[in-house]
């Protein structure tokens, strides 16, 4: 019992309004249960009112039949005392007796007590009026009997004839009862099309009103359902610019306050995320650059001339240092590319010219590996960001140099499909594993070819193309290939589909 009343008054608590939205329930489980309410109220009222209906049909239905048969009974005893009238009567007519006489007076009593039944029933004004006739016609019988002088004889052909319009209007009772019967009948017929038609209506509005509610209720659910999912899809793109505000019932209220404490807090931690980098760059850049430029100096021997084990101790010096003074670049690069690709400055780009200029920056390259560079690109136009999509393909054609042995090919299609753009980059290198297809794009991932010593780098240029590529609402994918590297790039051409503008 006390579960119970905890659980009542918590239902009843979350129904109260709520102090910050007014018009809301308290709580999200207030709102589901006034909305359950407001639905099922028309329809549990239509059925109590079925309900109620159908019992009073029954209780109509029983009084029809328990008249119908009082009036039965009653009109059967009508008849009986007539003909017994009508025999003491003749009787009486015949030769007057004493005891004739008071048989004739408790025979009358009886047919009185009997018209007086049939009087209560529910009778129409025709039928009234024929069982008055039949009682007139017994009360004027029984006069004429009763009030004769005493030791003289009624008109016997009086008596005969007036017995026998008893007897005919006795009759006619009879078929009252068949009358009430089947009037009942029909007056239950009358009830039960009219309750149905009724019901019909009833039933009709109800659903209309539940089914208007249901409407009302989903789209006040659903939106802020829909303001928490935006919400958490600008969180999750990193996109804290915008202040997450949420209405509806209170709970749901204080969940997007929460979220857009955490929005403020990531925004803190990106601004210190910067700062820290940006120390550390400063940090680490300098001390490097001194060793970058000791290592030069002593690699030109400008402090004097070296010895062979000397100079292979500062050519790896030398080597580590521009290695790490590019992987720091690198990571420098890719946070700067974090908070760069869910923007775009997008506008209408001719795809040939962008291919052919961004594989031509690394003809040089390729040449010192002996590799062989080719563009086959349509004249396409799709909407893009140009240095975004230009970073793509470099870092697509880059990768296929760096993984390409000597005297390979690197191959550089673009091509127009029916609402996108394709661009394939494919190479004679060693490929991409099945088991690393999908982690290839993932940050700083190298893979066995490049643990093996095959490409330096921090493994940050696909995930910063995949990055590139879906803010542009596209998708990047690895082709198998058999042998080399295919990685194909598909991007809308229409500019309603880029994922950035989406966000906005």
């Amino acid at each position: 019992m006390k579960s119970s009343s905890r659980l009542l008054r918590r239902i009843i608590g979350s129904m109260q309004s709520s102090p910050r939205t007014g018009r809301f329930p308290r709580s999200f489980l207030g709102l589901l249960i006034t909305g359950f309410m407001l639905v099922a109220l028309p329809l549990v009222a239509a059925l109590l009112w079925s309900a109620w209906n159908t019992e009073l049909l029954a209780k109509r239905g029983t009084r029809a039949v328990l008249n119908a048969a009082e009036a039965a009974r009653a009109s059967r005893s009508l008849v009986n005392l007539s003909g017994s009238i009508e025999r003491l009567a003749n009787q009486i007519a015949v030769q007057p007796d004493t005891e004739l006489l008071a048989d004739l007076a408790r025979a009358h009593a009886g047919f009185g007590q009997v018209a007086a039944e049939l009087l209560k029933l529910q009778l129409d004004g025709e039928q009234i009026a024929a069982l008055n006739r039949t009682i007139a016609r017994e009360r004027a019988l029984h006069e004429m009997l009763t009030d004769a002088p005493s030791g003289t004889r009624p008109d016997q052909n009086a008596v005969l004839t007036q017995a026998h319009e008893l007897a005919e209007s006795a009759a006619g009772v009879v078929a009252i009862s068949h009358l009430v019967a089947d009037r009942g009948v029909e007056r239950l017929q009358t009830n039960a099309v009219e309750v149905r038609q009724h019901l019909v209506s009833l039933i009709g509005l109800a659903a209309a009103w539940a089914l208007g509610n249901a409407l009302v209720l989903a789209r006040v659910i659903a939106r802020p359902i829909a303001q928490l999912d935006r919400a958490i899809r600008r969180l999750g793109r990193a996109d804290f610019r915008h202040p997450i505000r949420v209405s509806g019932p209170a709970d749901l209220a204080q969940l997007g306050e929460r979220l857009d404490w955490l929005r403020r807090r990531l925004t803190e931690l990106e601004a210190e995320k910067g700062r820290f980098l940006q120390h550390l760059s400063h940090d680490l850049k300098t001390p490097l650059t001194v060793l970058r430029e000791g290592a030069e100096l002593l690699h030109d021997q400008v402090a004097g001339p070296l010895v062979p084990q000397q100079r292979q101790v500062v050519a790896m010096l030398r080597e580590n240092s521009i290695k790490l003074q590019t992987m720091i670049e690198d990571l420098l690069d890719y946070q700067r590319t974090l908070h760069s690709a869910a923007t775009l400055d997008a506008e209408s780009v001719a795809l040939e010219p962008l291919l052919r200029e961004t594989v031509q920056a690394h003809g040089l390259e390729a040449s010192a590996k002996g590799q062989r560079l080719v563009v086959e690109a349509a004249p396409a136009l799709l909407w893009a960001d140009p240095s975004k999509l230009r970073s793509v393909v470099d870092n697509l054609v880059g990768n296929a140099i760096k993984f390409t042995p000597p005297g390979g090919t690197i191959t550089v299609l673009g091509r127009e499909g029916a609402g996108d753009v394709q661009i394939d980059v494919i190479d004679t290198g060693p490929g991409v594993p099945a088991e690393e297809r999908d982690a290839v794009f993932d940050a700083f991932f190298r893979g066995r070819a490049g643990a093996a010593g095959r490409g330096h780098g921090t493994g940050l240029g696909l995930a910063i193309a995949r990055d590139f590529v879906k803010a542009h609402g596209g998708h990047i994918e690895v082709v198998p290939a058999a042998p080399g590297g295919h990685f194909r790039v598909a991007l809308p051409k229409r500019p309603g589909a880029t994922l950035a503008e989406g966000a906005m």
